[in-house]
C-alpha cells in the first residue's frame, strides 16, 4: 500500500512540476513577445512621424533640385562662352557634379542603413541572455 501512494505522490509531483514549467514557460513567452511588441511599436512610432516629413522633404527638395540646376546650367552656358556646344557641356558639367554628390550621398546611406537596422536589438539580445541561461541551468541539472 505505502509503495503504492508513494507512486501516486511522485506522478502528482510530476504532473505538478510539469504544470509548473508549462506555466514558466507560458509567462517567459509571454513575456518577450510584450517586449518585441513594445519596441515595435516604439519604433513604428518614429516611423509614422518621419514618413510623411520625408515624402514632403522629397518633393520640395526635387523642385529645388530642378530649378538651381537649370540655373546652374545656365550659368555655366554664359561662362563657358558663345560656341555651338555651350549647352552640352553646361549640362555635362553639371550632370557630372550631381553624379559625385549623389553617389557620396548614397554611399553614406548605405552605411548609415547598414549600422542602424529595424531588427528589435534590445529583443534579441535578451532573448540570447536567456538562451545561455537555460543551456547553463540545462548543463547545471545534468
Amino acid at each position: 500500500m505505502n509503495s503504492e501512494a508513494e507512486v501516486n505522490h511522485r506522478e502528482r509531483s510530476f504532473g505538478a512540476i510539469v504544470e509548473e514549467m508549462k506555466q514558466e514557460l507560458k509567462e517567459f513567452v509571454e513575456t518577450r513577445v510584450a517586449m518585441l511588441k513594445n519596441e515595435l511599436r516604439e519604433k513604428l512610432a518614429r516611423w509614422k512621424i518621419a514618413v510623411p516629413l520625408a515624402g514632403a522633404g522629397v518633393v520640395f527638395l526635387s523642385t529645388a533640385y530642378l530649378l538651381i540646376t537649370l540655373a546652374l546650367v545656365a550659368l555655366a552656358a554664359v561662362f563657358i562662352g558663345d560656341t555651338p556646344y555651350r549647352w552640352f557641356f553646361a549640362l555635362l558639367g553639371v550632370g557630372g557634379l550631381w553624379a559625385i554628390l549623389g553617389a557620396t550621398s548614397f554611399y553614406i546611406a548605405k552605411r548609415e542603413f547598414e549600422m542602424n537596422r529595424l531588427l528589435p536589438q534590445k529583443t534579441i539580445e535578451v532573448l540570447k541572455g536567456d538562451k545561455q541561461w537555460l543551456q547553463n541551468e540545462v548543463r547545471n541539472r545534468i
